[in-house]
């Protein structure tokens, strides 16, 4: 029995410079598309009558960057996700999943890329809703005190020694949902951001599960337009370096930084009235 499946072209890569005058804009994203309906032919007879080519899929996001140009990423995934559902009679829904990667500007026309984070959007489209998720991934994030881990339980395993003064350090990922399908799409992701850094800045955490609920909690506060957040929060460890071979006293000033293994704190904070989800958003 053919169980659930979907379809698309993953990772389609897409420079868009906008020549408005002298002073050009440049977008740079890695969109892929992922169709649903009624494909049952195509898996169990091979018959494609149903099957739009992900070849097209790959030509649709570069004619539609032509003709439309490319705004806000959530504006993008919307009007290719709608244009699918639209125009493919057969399908019941599409998801539309970008990697935005920015590039900071050096001059009229000279661009460096940024290397802090990379935001990102997923847009699901079916014949009775639409979902539009924000979010980004690996936006690293360090505090150097106030940070504390003690109190935790222990078995015949456990070596950690509690502290109450450590590096708390991690890689954002994050995503979260928002209530409807129009928001003024950058303001509504910086100001998620903007939450985000500050109550990592603000909490004098206990325990990197209590700075993940005060991050969530910060963000939903700060934006109304949003239905709930979902974050993972890898613990990058940072290990004090015994000195005392070489008489030196270390008062958490010099560390290792770990690699692997690492702790992964994740959870999603909710607003008490929030709709349900129409799709899956944070998988």
């Amino acid at each position: 029995m053919l169980g659930p499946h979907r379809y698309g072209k993953a990772e389609t890569r897409l420079v868009r410079v906008h020549r408005d005058g002298d002073t050009h804009g440049l977008v740079d994203l890695n969109v892929s598309i992922a169709l649903a309906g009624d494909l049952t032919a195509t898996h169990l007879t091979g018959d494609n009558s149903a099957v739009l080519p992900t070849d097209t899929m790959k030509n649709t996001v570069y004619a539609f960057a032509k003709r439309h140009g490319v705004g806000e990423p959530e504006e993008f995934a919307l009007l290719l996700a709608r244009h699918f559902v639209r125009t493919q009679g057969q399908l019941d829904s599409a998801r539309v999943s970008i990697e935005s990667f920015a590039w900071d500007r050096l001059g009229p026309h000279s661009f460096q890329r940024r290397g802090d984070h990379t935001r990102t959007t997923v847009v699901t489209v079916t014949r009775a809703a639409t979902q539009v998720v924000s979010g980004l991934t690996g936006l690293v994030l360090m505090n150097t005190t106030a940070s504390e881990f003690h109190g935790f339980v222990k078995d015949r395993y456990t070596t950690l020694p509690e502290t109450t003064d450590r590096i708390l350090a991690t890689a954002v990922d994050a995503k979260w949902r928002h209530l409807s399908d129009e928001a003024d799409w950058g303001k509504s992701f910086q100001g998620a951001v903007d939450a985000m850094t500050t109550a990592f800045v603000n909490t004098y955490s206990l325990s990197l599960q209590q700075t993940l609920m005060s991050m969530g909690t910060l963000v939903l506060a700060k934006r109304p337009e949003l239905a709930e957040i979902r974050l993972a929060l890898p613990n990058r460890h940072h290990y004090l370096v015994d000195l005392s071979a070489f008489d030196l006293a270390n008062e958490n000033e010099v560390f290792i930084a770990g690699d692997r293994p690492y702790g992964l704190i994740e959870g999603t904070v909710t607003r008490d009235d929030a709709p349900p989800a129409t799709a899956e958003w944070y998988q």
